[in-house]
């Protein structure tokens, strides 16, 4: 079996490498294959991962590529985790938000389309090889807007099966785990547990934990919302979660608190990017050091808790028929009835052998379906934009989106974008 990650170079590798290693013989990987179009990271991030995996006793081979095709061709599983424009343009995405006084976020309003706009030709790309050269492998996409991307892959690349996959939903899931674990005094195996959340990427609500089938939310909810009545500056607001009797995704914050995330935008230097940009530094020097086999303690400090483990778990699910659930972004296909059928959205789905399967549940309210709706919309759009180039398009994307700028502002900002991502958007510059 060959794995391949395309962004091998990224510093979320090792911990991935790790995972594969603990899973080891159940999953009978005989070569990981990494592959990123900088040299210098892959070599540095590769080299780490040869030492992990030396030092677990060579379960199986780590080899390095450049070459995308290469990389691809023969493989069970591609794991996409890229960023074309790399941190730098995570911090311009940030600060074209914050320029036109607007939300700014590498994957929720304009910044989350900059980013969109850049990917999807991309990740198209990487699907075309693998249709050619591995069309048997199961592409998982992590790479942000993870669900925006899926969205593009499910409707222009339908001949590879493709899923989005984001640690929010087994962070989340872990940290309800915790709760209830501390609430009944007892271990709870985590494969036991099953969080009901359902929505778009960065745009769910979480509205129950099963256990062994038997949802736990009477005592989890009431719990949660006493625990924030406690505290000083509580996450939410505990009035808003009544009426919700759910929990949101933290992302929701950008919806709901909007004028407090800008706020905080004022406050940059540092953006979000600029913190990871420092950090990666550390991380990479570290990673370069030929005795450091295990990933050292600051890789917490850059996000993605729980990553590897959903990747690997997910792999391991489908290779093993295993029967998990896990919480990914997929195309709904009647698994809510209420809704679309080829809109992809993130929910649980169980994962076997015979593939990744939406399960069927209850459509959300309509007080939360009216904000899906307006952003799925403005998914559909970018990914028009995207895939054609087409400045039409992207100029009723940022006009559907519920972040999006005043009509007024909306050409300038759109401008602004275009221009802040020329050298990566070449479908809107052709002759």
């Amino acid at each position: 079996m060959k794995i391949t990650v395309i962004g091998g170079g990224s510093t979320y590798t090792p911990e991935l490498v790790q995972g594969f290693t603990r899973l080891h013989p159940d999953l009978p990987m005989d070569e990981l294959c990494l592959m990123d179009i900088d040299q210098q990271r892959l070599k540095i991030a590769g080299g780490f991962a040869r030492r992990i995996v030396e030092a677990a006793g060579n379960p199986f081979t780590v080899t390095l590529s450049a070459d995308q095709r290469e990389a691809v061709a023969g493989a069970s599983y591609v794991i996409t985790q890229l960023r074309v424009g790399q941190m730098q343009a995570r911090k311009n995405d940030e600060y074209l938000g914050k320029r036109h006084g607007l939300v700014g976020q590498e994957t929720t309003g304009v910044g989350g389309m900059a980013k969109a706009l850049r990917t999807i030709p991309v990740v198209l790309d990487i699907a075309a090889d693998i249709a050619e050269l591995a069309p048997e492998a199961i592409l998982l996409n992590f790479t942000n807007p993870a669900g925006l991307v899926t969205e593009a892959l499910t409707r222009y690349a339908p001949e590879v099966y493709s899923v989005g996959v984001c640690n929010v939903g087994i962070t989340t899931r872990m940290y309800m785990l915790e709760k209830l674990e501390k609430m009944s005094g007892r271990d709870i195996p985590p494969e036991s547990a099953q969080l009901d959340t359902l929505g778009l990427n960065h745009l769910t609500w979480h509205r129950g934990l099963l256990i062994d089938g038997k949802d736990q939310w009477e005592k989890l909810f009431p719990a949660y919302l006493d625990e924030l009545s406690r505290e000083e500056e509580p996450e939410w607001n505990v009035d808003l979660l009544k009426a919700l009797g759910m929990i949101p995704n933290y992302y929701l914050h950008y919806y709901y608190d909007t004028q407090h995330k800008l706020d905080e935008q004022k406050k940059w230097p540092p953006s979000r990017a600029e913190q990871v940009l420092e950090l990666e530094e550390i991380l990479l020097a570290k990673f370069a050091d030929p005795s450091l086999t295990t990933p050292p303690d600051e890789l917490m400090e850059r996000g993605g808790a729980w990553y590897s483990t959903l990747a690997t778990e997910l792999i391991h699910a489908h290779f093993a028929d295993l029967n998990a659930v896990h919480v990914v972004n997929i195309q709904n296909g009647g698994a809510v009835p209420e809704w679309p059928g080829d809109w992809v959205l993130e929910m649980p789905a169980l994962i076997n052998r015979k593939g990744i399967h939406p399960i069927k549940t209850r459509a959300l309210p309509n007080s939360q379906f009216a904000l899906i709706a307006a952003v799925k919309m403005f998914e559909l759009l970018t990914v028009e934009a995207a895939v054609y180039g087409d400045r039409d398009q992207a100029y009723r994307a940022l006009l559907a989106h519920p972040l999006g700028p005043e009509v007024d502002d909306v050409q300038a900002v759109l401008e602004d974008m275009l221009q802040t991502n020329k050298g990566f958007l070449p479908r809107f510059y052709t002759a």
